[in-house]
């Protein structure tokens, strides 16, 4: 089956992704709740060549229902973030978009789990997707303690990034290319959003197909300092990556064994 009937079947149908991220959203990803906050590690910025996606060759079953709507809340998905240099793996929810048209982060006590959860945007293609699919994190927690994606800063070009799939053990392996750090007044430009996701879910429609083919991903969390009146940080950093080929020749082996 050719790569893109296959990342359709295991992403669901896009229809039900009509409501879209508005063009004036903030991202989140950060704690709702807490003053005196310090301040966020700022990644660097580099580049790094890209590299051809995967080519799965069977269909799989969609990450979610296909007829669940993007305002619906977070469903769990069987996926898991691996980022081997930060030692983190982590589970993953799919969410959709909140009552005010931005990404979900869900938040919940200090003894939460969620701020160890990664938060997969339902609107953004499915990872391994010859498109953009974004994930997001937490910063730090309602406490202020490390949070996910505390250390994201961390990530240089290079670096890798793995997604498992939890009901086939398959791993989607991603090389960091670049990392980006955007004021607020940057992240209601357009063009920065459809980079961090993809141009479908900033134009009102379901994910889209990369123009150069390959399968992207983008890490985001919030950075910089805490703003007390607006209960949120004055940056965000979103890390890219695309896909590996060594996805690809664990595929060919898999259908080889079949």
């Amino acid at each position: 089956m050719e790569l893109r009937q296959h990342l359709r079947a295991s992403r669901g149908s896009p229809r039900r992704l009509a409501a879209a991220l508005m063009v004036g959203m903030l991202l989140t990803a950060c704690a709702s709740a807490s003053a005196n906050r310090p301040a966020a590690s700022s990644g660097a910025s580099g580049s790094a060549e890209p590299i051809p996606s995967a080519q799965p060759t069977d269909t799989v079953a969609p990450l979610v229902d296909p007829q669940l709507d993007l305002r619906a809340g977070p469903v769990a998905v069987p996926l898991e973030l691996q980022i081997s240099r930060l030692h983190l793996s982590a589970a993953v929810l799919g969410v959709g978009i909140n009552p005010s048209n931005v990404m979900d982060t869900p938040t919940g006590r200090a003894t939460d789990p969620v701020w160890r959860t990664a938060f997969w945007y339902r609107g953004s293609g499915a990872p391994g997707e010859a498109g953009t699919a974004t994930i997001a994190g937490h910063v730090d927690d309602v406490l202020g303690r490390p949070a996910i994606f505390a250390h994201l800063s961390d990530l240089r070009p290079g670096d890798p990034i793995v997604i498992r799939d939890k009901r086939t053990g398959l791993d989607l392996p991603y090389v960091v290319t670049e990392t980006a750090v955007y004021t607020l007044r940057q992240t209601l430009d357009p063009a920065i959003l459809t980079k961090i996701y993809g141009p479908g879910p900033v134009s009102g429609q379901g994910p889209l197909e990369s123009v150069d083919g390959l399968a992207h991903l983008t890490l985001i969390t919030c950075t910089g300092h805490w703003l007390n009146g607006s209960g949120t940080y004055d940056h965000r950093l979103a890390v890219y990556a695309v896909m590996t080929p060594a996805s690809s020749q664990a595929l060919d082996r898999r259908a080889s064994l079949r």
